[in-house]
């Protein structure tokens, strides 16, 4: 399946979303530009990082080379922002509906005519950061939860700490429904237009408000909170967008087959349009397979327990026994393959009311039991 890219401006930024990413490996552009893949730790997720500094015209253009690069499914920009609304509390998180690039405009004698370009956040995109939020899943681990609000993000070249400039007053005035305002939302956006409207959402934490008190928040670390809770919002919504993209289903597949087999020829497996997942056990398990099933384990329990399908010290445990087999899969050790299974088989004792849980941790312990 094709990666989620997150990119960031600020290395805190990309320190708080590298945080969330495991098995990470260095991936150098031709031309230079560093990136790091990995997947995310609670999930299975495949990620590309990259820091872009700051602007739109460097977001445009690191944007692009990570789309021909990688051809994602999805592109994050994950940073921090200043609030431009009263009720939008530091700490809390912005999710872009729309990217407005404000510096457009034309100069007259009777003042500045805003003239800015406008993009709006795919529906799908939307649809499941707003099903995000709902659930509330994605905050579990944070104390206090921070409120998540969508809105339309204002991007240009300048750090506005304002409140009563000439400039601060002429983005309230056009751009009165922003809910923040940052650097680098409208260069991302364009790229991902480009693209064959590539899905692409801005998340920022809110790290001050735009009104002069930037020197005091920073002091008070209100940017690496903020981007904390903008980088775990972003982690979820990059495990959703990967598990919704466009390769999980081929639109252009037929409802129908046609067996062309001839003479001595054995057809494995013939399909459709296949909806959900499909497991199919070769006659020989291949241990190299056992990373990706035990993270995408992963994800489904956490989803099980977000449906209420698990309670939560299930939940817990099973989290538990899956630190271990991550931990065995990760080491040389000649008694791996029985701390992998004794863990497997313990995860699936924890699991076994629901149905599907178990029955595919019995293929996973198969490959585990096949490790040499």
């Amino acid at each position: 399946m094709s990666p989620v890219v997150i990119l960031t401006a600020l290395d805190l930024e990309y320190q708080a979303v590298r945080e969330k990413l495991v098995g990470l490996r260095p991936h150098r552009h031709s031309q230079g530009t560093l990136f790091e893949v990995g997947r995310l730790a609670a999930g299975r997720c495949q990620v590309v990082l990259a820091h872009v500094g700051k602007g739109n015209l460097s977001a445009a253009v690191l944007a692009e080379r990570a789309i021909a690069e990688f051809r994602p499914a999805a592109l994050l920009f994950v940073g921090v922002a200043g609030a431009l609304q009263a009720h939008i509390a530091l700490g809390d998180v912005v999710v872009a509906t729309h990217v407005y690039a404000f510096h457009g405009g034309t100069s007259e004698d009777n003042g500045f005519k805003s003239r800015p370009r406008v993009w709006e956040t795919s529906h799908a995109a939307d649809q499941i950061a707003q099903h995000l939020h709902r659930t509330g899943s994605w905050a579990k681990d944070l104390d206090p939860r921070p409120n998540v609000h969508f809105g339309p993000i204002a991007a240009g070249e300048v750090v506005l700490n304002a409140r009563l400039s000439a400039h601060a007053r002429w983005i309230r005035d056009n751009y009165n429904d922003a809910r923040a305002i940052d650097m680098e939302g409208a260069g991302v956006a364009q790229a991902g237009h480009l693209n064959r409207a590539l899905p692409v959402v801005v998340v920022r934490g809110i790290s001050d408000r735009a009104d002069g008190t930037k020197e005091a928040t920073d002091r008070d670390q209100w940017q690496s909170r903020a981007v904390a809770n903008a980088a775990t919002f972003a982690a979820a919504l990059a495990e959703e967008l990967f598990t919704e993209g466009p390769t999980t289903r081929s639109s252009t597949m037929p409802e129908t087959t046609r067996n062309i087999a001839t003479g001595n020829a054995r057809v494995g497996v013939q399909a459709g349009t296949v909806h959900g997942g499909v497991w199919i056990t070769p006659e020989t398990p291949r241990p190299a397979d056992l990373p990706e099933a035990v993270a995408g384990f992963r994800s489904r329990l956490r989803q099980a327990w977000a449906d209420g399908r698990l309670d939560e010290a299930t939940y817990k445990a099973a989290e538990a026994e899956l630190v271990v087999a991550d931990q065995a899969l990760e080491t040389e050790t000649p008694d791996r393959k029985n701390v992998l299974t004794l863990a497997l088989k313990k995860l699936r004792g924890l699991v076994g009311d629901v149905a599907d849980l178990a029955a595919e941790l019995t293929l996973i312990i198969a490959l585990a039991q096949s490790l040499s």
